[in-house]
């Protein structure tokens, strides 16, 4: 590793530079000298912009330096190097950068063809970074020459806050929640609010904690456009002082952070010796192209299944004991999302009740099927269809003609034998009183009797 040196710089004050002559191709207000090789920049100056630090590398030859802009939630960092015209036409120049936020073991590196990287603080307190370069030859793309690493350390402000979280759910509610750490201030007060699609919403409920200090935020009946970032804007405000503030600022884009309701219509069927099990995506507020989801099928003693369709089949075994699915679902191909829904209510899909009746339907109606075909075939081998459907004839006219003679004689003996009773009922002297009575309702009876 080279010998690093740096000269730290005020905004407000133009520091003296030891050095009166400048390094050929240095910008204005730089100057170089071979012997140390400090690099000297002016606040201000016309080339270069305000920084804060500058750091060069002490290796004779090719070597790089750096300084940052800060700009609310981002640092620019910028780096130049000392490579000739001759060079830079000569050869493909690279430069590789690596850098790793404080408290995180994750460094990120990147090769860019730029002198320049936006680095987004959001909650971390600083970070340190490293640039060398390369020189390519053009027609093999092997490393002629590079510079040794040039280091730079960012310190933030103090940050106050972490563990920083936010869902969407129900497709228009929106929860940011975070912790105040141990060594903020005690008259501090934290206040949220985000930008979407050029709009800017102030926290519509706070969530406190016991202290009366604002420890989260809840948002109902929000819309929002998966396209386009929320970019959170998280302010620490002193209270005895309302002009001291920080200010800390986080993006995310939509469908990131959104948790979706489980799936919906669960169901399951048997169907040849095998058990299905469908369902239908929940609502969202991105894309509903089936190929986007991801879910996971949990059965009863049974590991947790990945299924990227709406169903799921499996072979059917009888259980000795009841058996339960349910299904739950996260975003995964179209955008990255690692919250899962809630698992969807319990579907008891075969438990020995459900599976027998299950069963003896569809044995019953697979042996009515094969019963009506094997008496069809009965029937049409011993053509007992011409018999059930042969028509039935009409009486001929000689029935009719007895039919209605009969008829005729049974109207006449009714007649005569009405009459032989009228004349009877005549020839009774009145004096029998309730005798001739009497005998008049027997022949009624009788008559009636007859007819």
């Amino acid at each position: 590793m080279s010998l690093l040196k740096s000269v730290i710089f005020n905004r407000a004050q133009k520091p003296p530079c030891p050095f009166k002559n400048r390094a050929p191709g240095r910008a204005t207000g730089c100057a170089s000298l071979a012997e140390s090789q400090i690099l000297c920049v002016h606040s201000g100056g016309p080339s270069l912009p305000l920084c804060n630090f500058i750091v060069i590398a002490d290796t004779p030859g090719l070597h790089n330096a750096l300084w940052i802009i800060k700009h609310e939630s981002r640092v620019i960092l910028y780096w130049s190097d000392n490579l000739t015209k001759e060079e830079t036409e000569k050869y493909t120049v690279k430069y590789i950068l690596s850098y790793k936020f404080f408290n995180t073991s994750h460094e990120w590196k990147e090769r860019l063809r730029e002198k320049k990287k936006i680095i987004r603080l959001e909650l971390h307190s600083g970070f340190n970074a490293k640039v060398k370069t390369q020189l390519f030859a053009k027609e093999t793309e092997d490393v002629i020459k590079e510079s040794g690493w040039a280091e730079f350390t960012y310190k933030a402000p103090p940050v106050y806050i972490q563990n920083l979280s936010c869902i969407i759910y129900n497709s228009s509610f929106f929860n940011c929640t975070w912790h105040i750490k141990a060594e903020a201030p005690e008259d501090i007060q934290i206040f949220f609010s985000y930008r979407h699609v050029g709009k800017d919403f102030e926290c519509q409920q706070y969530i406190k904690n016991a202290r009366k200090k604002n420890i989260g935020c809840h948002m109902k009946k929000i819309s929002f456009q998966q396209s386009k970032k929320i970019n959170l804007n998280i302010t620490v405000r002193d209270l005895r002082n309302n002009s001291r503030r920080l200010s800390y600022y986080k993006a995310f884009t939509p469908e990131t952070i959104e948790k979706l309701n489980p799936p919906i219509i669960v169901s399951v069927s048997l169907e040849n010796r095998s058990i299905k099990i469908h369902w239908k995506s929940p609502p969202t507020i991105g894309s509903e192209k089936s190929k986007c989801f991801l879910y996971q099928v949990k059965r009863t003693d049974c590991k947790i299944v990945d299924v990227t369709a709406e169903k799921y089949e499996y072979p059917f075994h009888k259980p000795a004991n009841k058996c339960a699915a349910q299904v739950r679902v996260k975003k995964e191909t179209c955008i990255r999302n690692k919250i899962w829904s809630e698992w969807s209510e319990p579907v008891f899909i075969h438990d020995e009740k459900t599976v027998d009746v299950m069963l003896l339907s569809l044995t019953s109606f697979c042996l009515l099927i094969f019963l009506g075909g094997l008496l069809l075939c009965a029937c049409r081998r011993y053509r007992c269809l011409e018999f059930i459907t042969m028509p039935v004839p009409h009486p001929s006219d000689n029935i009719k003609t007895w039919l209605e003679a009969d008829e005729t004689h049974h109207q006449k003996q009714m007649s005569m034998q009405m009459e032989m009773h009228s004349e009877v009922t005549m020839g009774i002297p009145e004096e029998n009183g309730d005798e001739s009575i009497q005998q008049q309702k027997c022949l009624k009876e009788s008559v009636l009797e007859d007819l």
